[in-house]
């Protein structure tokens, strides 16, 4: 697609407009990094225009504070003061899920928090809570098994409105794939840690 210049036009009956405006499914996956940085290159773009966002993180400590987080949390705190961008809500799996259900098993502990926070991510979905979603490293529960990868698609290809979600993890789904609108795959050239470098401030975090 050079220079923002689309292959071909379908005849879908849209207009230009109408199909601009259609809401993105987006999938970055692959070994290669990035995936989660670029999904949150696209969040600051999505809160300057003004849109409500929400993140998940699937995987990622409660407890792991990430320059992304601060970052906009930080866009957050200026929206409430100014009214600039949008808002933002971000959530992490474990004590970061408010709606979470405790076990004593730690295995189903995991298991059972990946589901509640589809399960609310869904809900959300279907009010049309927020405007663009980041749900951060959610091809791993899907691959473990954990979230049914059929009811993810059923709902994401059924959301109400216009509503953005970007998904980002290793190893996406078939279905998945296949359902999105957009998917961008990270391939590994080189990395620093192939030199035994490991990763540093301002870099991975």
């Amino acid at each position: 697609m050079p220079q923002g210049k689309v292959e071909s036009v379908p005849q879908d009956g849209l207009t230009t407009r109408q199909r601009r405006n259609q809401p993105v499914l987006a999938v970055h996956t692959g070994p290669g990094k990035g995936k989660s940085t670029a999904a949150f290159g696209m969040a600051m773009r999505a809160w300057n225009q003004g849109f409500d966002i929400g993140v998940f993180q699937f995987v990622k400590s409660a407890k792991w504070k990430v320059g992304e987080e601060a970052t906009m949390l930080a866009l957050n705190e200026l929206h409430e003061r100014t009214g600039a961008g949008g808002p933002v809500e971000w959530h992490k799996m474990g004590q970061g899920w408010s709606w979470l259900r405790r076990t004593d098993d730690a295995e189903q502990d995991h298991a059972e928090a990946a589901r509640d926070g589809w399960r609310e991510i869904a809900r959300r979905l279907s009010v049309e809570q927020h405007r663009f979603y980041v749900l951060d490293e959610f091809t791993y529960p899907l691959k473990w098994g954990w979230i049914d990868v059929d009811e993810v698609v059923e709902t994401l290809v059924h959301r109400p409105g216009n509503q953005h979600v970007i998904i980002t993890g290793r190893d996406a789904p078939q279905a998945l794939v296949d359902a999105a609108d957009l998917v961008t795959e990270m391939t590994k050239i080189k990395h620093p840690m192939d030199a035994g470098r490991k990763g540093q401030r301002g870099i991975e975090w």
